[in-house]
């Protein structure tokens, strides 16, 4: 049985302190998350006891972001192991959560084949669960370095792009530290410009229709003192018409191999947007999202979310009274249409930005040159 629990911090959560981290108290290990639906009203934290906890936090947004959720699912398999369950089982259910996320298959893949070795060769079952610990560790501690890396190969771009600083950045969705095991993917490069004085200014789209831009983004902005304002998602034509933006940041959730981009919905409009007004749409995101065995951005599954996200908005600590738990903003019965993604074709990217490099233009000849070279880097 799913055991998930929530316990309120009194004290803010300190910069830089992991969105999720592993512990190990007296009662059995745990997996503990900030549930990033409570923010930014209140700093909750989520402890999962087992799998099925972490995929409802999973399905319910409580961890997301391509990178986190990778971590996450590696650390759900150490969980399911060090506690007794069935491996398999917690590992084909943490998988599935969502399906867009390439990143979340990935992590459960390494915990569960390095806990699949050491069972097949020892036949100890806490021999196999520590491998499957240390696997999610090591893939924790390796985004964060990725992450470390992004943030410089992005400025490096950006400055090429746009010589003497002063970058205004536009960027969708929430790619901080909540997504991360370091400080993100695009907005670690905002963060970088913002360190050393050249960034002017960061737009922050809202994005519908859970507005992780206005509830994580300006959160995670105004904890680092970053120059930001946040916007409506449809204002950005306005902004790009007014000659406001000097380049478009933005994460991925899955990159196929010919480059196609799927990233939060709202994204491609964006891409569209920069090609006619000349302005550079950069992708920044780990190796691990590029997907060699997804052939192109026909082939990405676009996860489907719920009608009433849209229909309702979900307000912390405000009554509700609709059918998902929010205020409704739209006739009963009203239906929606709410993917919660969409894909970029790769001529509409500048560049694809990875912590082994960047790749412009996109191709897939250039990609695969790219995945080739983190292979071998990581066997050396």
């Amino acid at each position: 049985m799913a055991h998930q629990y929530a316990q309120t911090r009194e004290d803010n959560r300190p910069a830089g302190t992991p969105a999720i981290r592993w512990e190990e108290p007296p009662e059995g290990p745990v997996l503990v998350l900030l549930d990033q639906t409570r923010l930014p009203a209140e700093e909750v934290e989520l402890v999962c006891t087992d799998a099925s906890a972490l995929v409802e936090a999973i399905r319910s947004l409580a961890v997301r972001g391509a990178p986190l959720l990778g971590i996450a699912g590696a650390y759900g398999v150490a969980l399911a192991a060090a506690r007794g369950f069935d491996v398999d089982e917690a590992a084909t259910a943490l998988a599935g959560a969502r399906p867009t996320a390439v990143n979340l298959s990935v992590g459960v893949r390494r915990a569960r084949s390095a806990h699949q070795a050491v069972l097949a060769r020892t036949g100890d079952v806490r021999q196999a669960a520590s491998a499957a610990l240390a696997a999610a560790r090591q893939l924790h501690q390796e985004d964060a370095r990725a992450s470390a890396r992004m943030a410089e190969h992005g400025l490096a771009l950006l400055d090429e792009l746009q010589s003497g600083g002063g970058h205004r950045v536009l960027t969708h969705c929430n790619t901080g530290s909540l997504v991360s095991g370091g400080e993100g993917t695009a907005f670690a490069v905002a963060l970088a410009a913002h360190r050393v004085g050249r960034l002017r200014r960061l737009w922050v789209d809202e994005t519908r229709p859970l507005f992780q831009g206005a509830r994580l983004t300006a959160y995670e902005a105004a904890r680092k003192g970053m120059a930001y304002t946040l916007l409506t998602d449809n204002a950005a034509g306005s902004l790009f018409a007014a000659g406001e933006v000097d380049a478009v940041l933005v994460g991925a959730d899955r990159i196929a191999a010919d480059g196609s981009v799927a990233n939060k919905v709202g994204s491609y409009p964006l891409a569209v947007l920069a090609r006619y007004h000349h302005v550079p749409f950069i992708v920044v995101a780990p190796v691990t999202t590029v997907d060699p065995e997804t052939p192109n951005g026909a082939a990405i599954e676009v996860e489907q979310r719920p009608g009433y996200e849209v229909t309702e908005i979900i307000a912390p600590q405000v009554p509700v009274t609709g059918a998902g738990g929010g205020i409704p903003v739209a006739p009963l019965g009203t239906q929606a249409y709410n993917p919660a993604f969409d894909v970029t074709p790769p001529e509409l990217v500048t560049a694809i930005v990875t912590e082994e490099g960047t790749v412009s233009p996109v191709t897939a000849e250039g990609l695969a040159e790219l995945c080739a070279r983190s292979r071998q880097a990581a066997a050396e």
